[in-house]
């Protein structure tokens, strides 16, 4: 299974924005699922709307996904809630923060 994370960004610093993304990926990985990585890095090119630029990058990338994971206050993101939207759109499973609470345990692959 493939996940991507939908992460209000406006207003955060990088640092609370990466703290918040270990955390869920390392949920995820406890629990043997991939997250693909949309924290895009590059500039983005000249004389263009950059939000509109990255939002275009992580539209892409929800073709290669099982699931979308919403981050809490996603409501409040303009980017966020339309790649809910799309999610909802394109019938891609959307997951709530609440996921994680009450969860399964999953046994290690050695065992």
């Amino acid at each position: 299974m493939k996940v991507m994370i939908s992460q209000p960004m406006n207003g955060r610093t990088e640092e609370q924005i990466k703290a918040e993304r270990k955390r869920i990926v390392d949920n995820f990985n406890s629990m043997h699922i991939e997250v693909i990585n949309t924290l895009f890095t590059e500039e983005a090119p000249e004389n263009c709307n950059i939000a509109v630029y990255y939002l275009g990058k992580s539209i892409s990338a929800m073709k290669d996904i099982d699931a979308i994971y919403m981050c809490d206050n996603w409501r409040e993101a303009r980017g966020c809630r339309i790649e809910h939207q799309v999610a909802m759109e394109y019938k891609i499973k959307v997951l709530y923060s609440d996921f994680f609470i009450n969860r399964p345990e999953i046994a290690p692959k050695n065992m």
